[in-house]
């Protein structure tokens, strides 16, 4: 069953937005955002979405907008939630296009948020499902976070800039940005700098190839439960690996349902 989706504004909306919130994320009765502060930010013009199936709410969304200048006016993408069991349905991809509509309409061209270079799921869906781009590896961002996902490890993330208006954020929405061949890519000379090694552990090769390869272990969350040093590991692999590769002038060109994160040197 599709699923409508509307901005919310009206505070008993918000309250079950801030409890959806709390249940994704995995902190019951601590919100990640509270409802007043969900309140203010709708009274103040900002944007704040949920999607609702059968009258129930499975999904939100929730931006501000930023850009004081000199900096560029842009969303601030702050924080989606899908209830378990409705991801499938794509319902976080619809709600980043009904964001991304709500920008285009006030003329704001540029959106970003921040993600976790670790957790595969998010890396596809950004870069190739939705055709964003990456400029900055930013290390420890949040600092200690207490929530189910996080808890226990450094707050790496990455900036994710979505130009609303490009090529490929249109070719993203029309369903057309394909996916980059990592097969083909090996048979051309890239070299996988960070790959899963035969027990899990992350294992680095440095590499001065013009095409890099960075993999991500198949669920970081299941790894920081049963084995916090082997996640600290992979924190401080891939902060060397895809932070490193970045601030050598390497840019991220895509990234693999299978995984990978695929780096060029122009």
């Amino acid at each position: 069953m599709t699923a409508e989706i509307s901005e919310l504004s009206e505070l008993e909306d918000l309250r079950q937005l801030a409890e959806l919130f709390a249940r994704v994320w995995g902190r019951p009765g601590e919100p990640p955002i509270s409802s007043d502060i969900l309140k203010a930010l709708a009274h103040s013009g900002n944007y704040l979405s949920g999607a609702f199936s059968e009258g129930r709410l499975i999904g939100g969304l929730v931006g501000w907008l930023g850009g004081v200048p000199p900096h560029e006016l842009h969303m601030h993408s702050h924080i989606l939630g899908v209830l378990p069991d409705n991801e499938a349905r794509g319902l976080g991809f619809e709600l980043k296009q009904h964001q991304r509509r709500w920008c285009l309409a006030r003329d704001v061209k540029v959106m970003e948020w921040t993600t976790d270079p670790l957790i595969r799921r998010n890396a596809y869906f950004n870069l190739t499902k939705l055709g964003a781009e990456v400029p900055r590896y930013l290390v420890d961002f949040y600092g200690e976070m207490r929530d189910g996902f996080n808890a226990g490890d450094e707050s790496d993330r990455l900036l994710v800039r979505w130009r609303l208006d490009s090529h490929r954020a249109e070719a993203a929405a029309a369903g057309e940005l394909e996916e980059l061949d990592v097969d083909k890519l090996r048979s051309w000379g890239s070299r996988a700098i960070l790959s899963v090694g035969a027990d899990g552990e992350p294992v680095f090769e440095a590499s001065p190839a013009r095409v890099l390869l960075c993999q991500v272990p198949e669920d970081i969350v299941a790894v920081r439960r049963s084995n916090p040093g082997l996640a600290h590991e992979w924190r401080v692999a891939m902060r060397r690996a895809l932070g490193g590769s970045l601030g050598e002038g390497y840019e991220i060109s895509g990234a693999t349902r299978s995984g990978w994160y695929v780096l060029e040197k122009q």
